[in-house]
């Protein structure tokens, strides 16, 4: 895993970590059960069967999962599971989180925004946020149709724009939930992922859309992350999950970061409202010529 993605908060666990148990869910959230069956946990490969890292995902289409950029930057392959809960103990070592036959993974070929990193960057260059996760979005294309019950719906353009403050939006994903008390003797080396636990479940909870029209608002939102007054949040695993307008299906953003540790305070999506971005996921979806 590059540096840049171990700066990416609203996400990545290496699996070598996962495998210690650090696991996850939203924070302040609760199992999401079959609400959003087509929100996923992906696993992603940094070299031919070497997996590395994990994000969360949204089925747009049957073939066609929506995720962030910095999930796919760097990545060779990928594959989704679509269970609840997707805890170790359910799948026989080392099936998961590798995947193969009687994991219950679906195989796809992963694909980064164009613009991801690009030098169009209008914030500027270098790993400082939010430049580098400028147009953070990325596609997975699977191998294979899949059929969960229902898909992700795309925004219409500018839909972000038209929205209040403190407009109900609905999170949803696979990453960390709470951090354990780890006396500082005790804490294994680099903090604070060890920290990081809980059930490898997709959970859910309720947000509120933070707007406004802060520096970079032409290309993120921004969500309350603070678990008081009902609310929940994104943390380290929830990387590329979709950011739900409240009460609807309808995918406004992706969780690209948060700006610190403790994932408080509030939490930076990127746009897929953008219509040069719709365009580009758009061209996955269309059939062949």
């Amino acid at each position: 895993m590059t540096g840049k993605k171990l700066v990416v908060v609203a996400a990545l666990l290496v699996l070598i970590l996962s495998t210690a148990g650090i696991a996850g869910a939203i924070t302040n959230g609760q199992p999401d059960g079959d609400n959003h069956p087509y929100i996923g946990l992906l696993v992603f490969d940094y070299a031919p069967d070497s997996p590395g890292w994990r994000c969360s995902g949204a089925l747009i289409a049957p073939k066609v999962v929506l995720t962030a950029g910095h999930c796919t930057d760097g990545a060779v392959a990928a594959r989704i599971w679509f269970d609840e809960d997707v805890t170790y103990d359910n799948y026989p070592f080392p099936l998961y989180p590798y995947g193969g036959p009687g994991s219950g993974a679906i195989e796809g070929t992963p694909y980064t925004n164009p613009k991801f990193g690009s030098d169009e960057n209008p914030y500027g260059g270098g790993n400082g946020l939010p430049a580098f996760s400028y147009r953070d979005v990325g596609i997975v294309v699977l191998d294979e149709e899949v059929d969960v019950g229902g898909f992700a719906e795309l925004p219409e353009a500018g839909l972000v724009d038209t929205l209040k403050n403190k407009t109900d939006m609905d999170v949803v994903g696979y990453g960390v939930q709470y951090q354990e008390q780890i006396p500082g003797s005790e804490l294994p080396q680099p903090p604070p992922y060890y920290r990081w636990t809980g059930p490898r479940m997709r959970m859910y909870a309720p947000s509120k859309l933070v707007s406004g029209k802060f520096v970079f608002a032409a290309e993120y939102m921004r969500l309350s992350l603070n678990a008081g007054g009902g609310k929940g949040g994104t943390c380290f695993g929830d990387s590329g999950g979709p950011d739900l307008l409240g009460g609807t299906d309808t995918v406004l953003a992706v969780n690209s970061f948060v700006t610190n540790i403790n994932c408080s305070g509030v939490g930076y999506s990127s746009r897929v409202d953008i219509p040069e971005v719709l365009e580009w996921i758009n061209g996955f979806l269309l059939p062949p010529p």
